[in-house]
């Protein structure tokens, strides 16, 4: 029987068919990004406590009062300035892969154009298609992943409608600076477009204080901007599937009203799981980044060794390696399905991060949220390259 036309535009997840095959091989798995170490035991009480004093029916649908409360009051906390009001501001959702669909659905028309940057998280292409609207590439180009400032103003239009930005962004490690999201706010105003930014791995940055910065706060994306993030990544909780979404009143209203019919509502009780995670003092996020730095290091400097030349990220737990050195007859996805089969590693081909597949036909990229002890075996593992 037949099925809607936007699903042929499009295929399966490659990451998640990664991780099958690493399941499949007993293979250690740093194709998708999820940590294998415990999430902070706050959390963890915070969630069973309210298990056990039945908070297990539906919170009020854009989320539980004291969650949106905690999560206004952190991030004006973190970026002095930027004030988020919970009531008319803030949805929470089913995790930050909700928030952008969720944000797409609610502000797109059929026919609107979306500015997406490449190599993307593979979900912005469909959410753009599930939306019916037609997304518009733009290559960031290595090894710094830099924007060319012709080919952007060049993307946009008067069918312009929105941009999706992912800072720090997967896969490439590229925090975008200031004068990038100012170039971007300049194009969004003169075309009256939305920014819609997944800021999931804020926190996740080896350039120092104020190395990210959230785009809602350059002067002219206040009130364009859409904010996507959510607990996953910063507190080691992928399963939680616990996000939200701040932007101006109008917007939220719109979003709140496709939230409510997706989804309904988030996890109650993993919302008060929330609560004490954005109430964690300041030192757990730097020892979040410090922790991530020695992961980045070890793993670059054994892909280095072998001679898989990693593009070493500024942010984000991903690292994109060039494959150029190793058999030219073999591209990006008989490499990975070695790497797996023969060596027990899963990655993720590069191509799968392109429209124009041949611009990832020597890449691959692996994730490093792992124990340090994982990492040393997978850069054990990865040394039968070498040889």
């Amino acid at each position: 029987m037949k099925v809607s036309s936007k699903v042929s535009s499009f295929s399966e997840s490659v990451i998640r068919e990664m991780t099958r095959l690493a399941l499949d091989h007993d293979a250690i798995n740093l194709a998708q990004g999820f940590p294998d170490f415990p999430c902070p035991p706050e959390l963890k009480e915070a969630a069973k406590a309210a298990i056990d004093a039945d908070v297990n029916q539906y919170a009020i649908t854009w989320g539980a009062k004291r969650f949106r409360e905690a999560i206004a009051a952190k991030v004006e906390r973190t970026y002095p300035g930027w004030k988020v009001d919970p009531e008319t501001q803030l949805t929470v959702t089913c995790g930050a892969t909700e928030g952008v669909v969720a944000s797409c659905l609610a502000l797109l028309d059929p026919g609107d154009e979306v500015v997406v940057f490449e190599p993307w998280y593979e979900n912005y292409w469909p959410d753009t298609v599930i939306s019916g609207a037609v997304p518009r590439f733009v290559t960031l180009h290595e090894p710094d992943w830099s924007i060319d400032e012709a080919q952007l103003r060049a993307a946009f239009g008067p069918r312009t409608r929105a941009v999706i930005v992912n800072t720090p962004n997967n896969p490439t490690g590229k925090v975008f600076r200031r004068d990038e999201l100012e170039l971007i706010a300049e194009q969004c105003q003169r075309w009256d477009a939305y920014l819609i930014t997944d800021e999931i791995y804020e926190h996740i940055h080896f350039l120092g204080p104020g190395g990210h910065v959230p785009p809602a706060t350059v002067p002219g994306l206040e009130d364009r901007t859409v904010t996507v993030n959510a607990l996953s990544k910063t507190y080691a909780v992928t399963g939680w599937r616990i996000g939200w979404v701040i932007a101006s009143p109008p917007a939220t209203n719109a979003i709140r009203k496709v939230h409510d019919f997706l989804t309904v509502g988030a996890a109650a009780p993993l919302q008060e799981g929330g609560v004490a995670a954005m109430s964690l003092p300041q030192s757990y996020y730097e020892q979040l980044a410090e922790g991530y730095w020695q992961r980045r290091d070890l793993l670059c400097e054994a892909l280095d060794k072998i001679g898989l030349a990693p593009m070493v990220p500024d942010g984000a737990y991903y690292v994109m390696c060039d494959t150029s050195r190793f058999d030219p007859d073999r591209d990006d996805v008989a490499f990975c399905d070695r790497l797996v089969r023969e060596l027990g590693i899963a990655a993720v081909p590069g191509s799968s991060f392109y429209t124009n597949k041949e611009l990832g036909r020597r890449k691959i990229r692996f994730a490093f949220p792992k124990r340090l002890e994982t990492l040393q075996l997978a850069a054990e593992r990865l040394a039968g390259l070498a040889r």
